[in-house]
C-alpha cells in the first residue's frame, strides 16, 4: 500500500508547476548566451591581431575569418548583449529577482558553502534558492558583464568616450581589464556548463521553467 497521503499526493502535481525560472529570465539567458558565445570566438580572433601576451588562440575556436570580419562579428553580438543585458537588469531589479536570489551573501555562508561543495555534501533540492556560492559567482558575473562592455566601449571609441577611456586608465589599460573580464566570463561559463551537467535538473528549468 502506497505511504502517499492526500495531501502529499495533492502537493506533486503542485511542485511540479511551480516556476523555477520565468519566462523572460530564460530568454534572456539563452539570447545572453548566444550572444556572449559570438563575443568572445570573434575576440579571440581581434586578439590575434594585436596579442597582449605571447600566445595566440587557434582558428578553430575563432570567429570572423580576419580582423575585419571578427570586428563586424564582435559589433553586431556588441549590441544584442547590451539591449539584452539592460533588459535583464531592468527587470531583474525591477521585479525585486536580484534582491530575493541574490542576498544576501556573508563570507562565512561561501565559505560553508565552498566547503559543502568540495565535499559532495552541498544540496541541490531546492532550485528556486540559490546558495551563497551561487549568489556569489551570480553577483560577480553581473559586475564583470557590466565592467567588460564599459571597457570595450572605451577600446572603441578612445577619443569619442575619452572620459571613460581615463576611468580605466587608458586605452592599454582598457584593453587588459577587457581581456581579465573575458577570462573571468570564459571561467564561469566552464563552471556553469559544469553544474548544469552535474545537476541536470537545473538545465531542465532553464528550459521548460520547472
Amino acid at each position: 500500500m502506497s505511504s502517499l497521503t492526500a495531501s502529499d499526493e495533492h502537493s506533486i502535481p503542485a511542485a511540479r508547476k511551480t516556476v523555477i525560472q520565468p519566462a523572460w529570465v530564460r530568454l534572456v539567458h539563452w539570447i545572453n548566451a548566444v550572444a556572449i558565445i559570438l563575443m568572445i570566438m570573434s575576440g579571440w580572433q581581434v586578439y590575434n591581431a594585436s596579442p597582449l601576451f605571447k600566445f595566440s588562440f587557434p582558428p578553430s575556436v575563432t570567429l570572423g575569418g580576419w580582423l575585419g570580419g571578427a570586428l563586424l562579428w564582435h559589433f553586431g553580438a556588441m549590441w544584442l548583449l547590451m539591449v539584452n543585458g539592460l533588459i535583464y537588469l531592468t527587470l531583474g531589479f525591477a521585479t525585486g529577482r536580484f534582491a530575493r536570489k541574490l542576498l544576501p551573501i556573508s563570507p562565512s555562508g561561501v565559505l560553508a558553502d565552498t566547503k559543502a561543495a568540495l565535499t559532495g555534501k552541498l544540496s541541490h533540492d531546492d532550485l528556486s534558492k540559490y546558495n551563497q556560492v551561487q549568489k556569489l559567482l551570480y553577483t560577480g558575473i553581473i559586475i564583470v558583464g557590466v565592467l567588460i562592455v564599459l571597457s570595450g566601449l572605451s577600446i572603441w571609441k578612445p577619443v569619442q568616450l575619452q572620459w571613460l577611456t581615463a576611468l580605466f586608465g587608458g586605452y592599454d589599460i582598457a584593453r587588459y581589464v577587457h581581456f581579465v573580464c573575458m577570462a573571468a566570463i570564459v571561467a564561469f561559463m566552464v563552471i556553469h556548463v559544469a553544474l548544469a551537467v552535474l545537476v541536470p535538473k537545473s538545465l531542465r528549468a532553464m528550459i521548460i521553467g520547472r
